[in-house]
């Protein structure tokens, strides 16, 4: 007999084919109000396989009376009630290392595409600027700038490293020096972005990070400083952010995440100094693909009896 999975969130159609030969599964693609799953329905679920964004909330936990895994679609846990998972004694399971050269490789692209102006390059032709006005002002170069990173974990690592074959000087920042790190260690976030032209946010979400990126790191960056970030809306103070950039004391900000996403703030969105992406940092069909299958491998090993592959909590 199959066992019965909830899935919930957006997954690849490969990965959904396989949720659905190997397990008999309940798919919703939104985080369940109260009533979405019936009792009898409840009962039977054994696994939870979730996207990272939609996370498992204790309601929710609570409502599965006989989980036994919850297996995230993704690197970030903040999402998870870990409290409510470690009380049932129900292990937690993420996909890291996959995802960290595709989010890197985006990070990239978008200080690429704020200093050399791409997508607004791309408009003035589209809309007939460049025959009528002639050519766009200037871009900044990457080259012999300094990069900061703010986390040199899996993702950071592989910013840290694609900026410096950019020939640019990396610094970077977090909770302690890492011994096989080749760049400087900056353990002030402040003194980070004071000496960053571009800082690139990498670092885990949750608690322990919320607003990092403070309006004092924003302020330090400064009105030729540009703002990447890859990581976790809740990292970066939006408001002080959104105040900075339309007063010139931050310079240009490109983002993957937001506080309230996918509703974003309109007033960041009027912002000409600033790009958005959907995030989207691990969005491509060969990495999803992939994840997918080590979500689902973390759940046939559970129930097969062996070691968990990438066990997170």
């Amino acid at each position: 007999m199959k066992i019965d999975v909830l899935s919930l969130g957006k997954f690849p159609d490969a990965t959904m084919d396989e949720l659905r030969s190997r397990f008999t599964l309940h798919h919703l693609s939104h985080h369940p109000a109260p009533g979405d799953i019936a009792a009898e329905q409840a009962q039977r679920i054994r696994a939870l396989a979730t996207e990272a964004n939609r996370g498992a909330t204790r309601v929710l936990i609570e409502s599965l009376p006989n989980l036994e895994i919850i297996s995230c679609f993704g690197v970030g846990l903040d999402l998870v009630d870990l409290k409510a998972a470690r009380e049932r004694g129900i292990p937690v399971t993420n996909t890291p290392g996959i995802l960290a050269d595709e989010v890197a490789d985006l990070a990239i692209g978008l200080m690429l595409a704020s200093a050399r102006q791409i997508p607004f390059a791309d408009r003035y032709v589209r809309e007939g600027h460049w025959v009528n006005k002639g050519p766009i002002g200037l871009g900044r170069s990457v080259g012999n700038k300094t990069m900061g990173v703010l986390g040199l974990g899996g993702i950071g690592r592989a910013i840290a490293d694609r900026g410096a074959a950019f020939r640019m000087r990396v610094i970077y920042s977090g909770p302690r020096p890492k011994a096989d790190a080749p760049y400087e260690y900056v353990a002030d976030p402040v003194e980070l972005a004071r000496q960053s032209h571009f800082l690139m946010v990498a670092c885990k979400g949750g608690p322990d990070t919320q607003h990092l990126v403070s309006s004092a790191v924003i302020e330090a960056l400064g009105p030729t400083g540009t703002l990447v970030n890859v990581a976790r809306g809740s990292v970066v103070d939006e408001p002080a952010m959104i105040q900075a950039l339309s007063k010139g004391r931050l310079g240009f900000a490109a983002l993957d995440v937001f506080d309230n996403e996918p509703d974003v703030s309109p007033a960041l969105l009027a912002l000409p100094n600033v790009i958005v992406q959907p995030h989207h940092g691990s969005g491509t069909v060969e990495t999803r693909t992939a994840i997918g299958k080590l979500m689902i491998d973390n759940i046939l090993a559970h129930f097969d009896g062996r070691p968990l592959p990438t066990r997170a909590a």
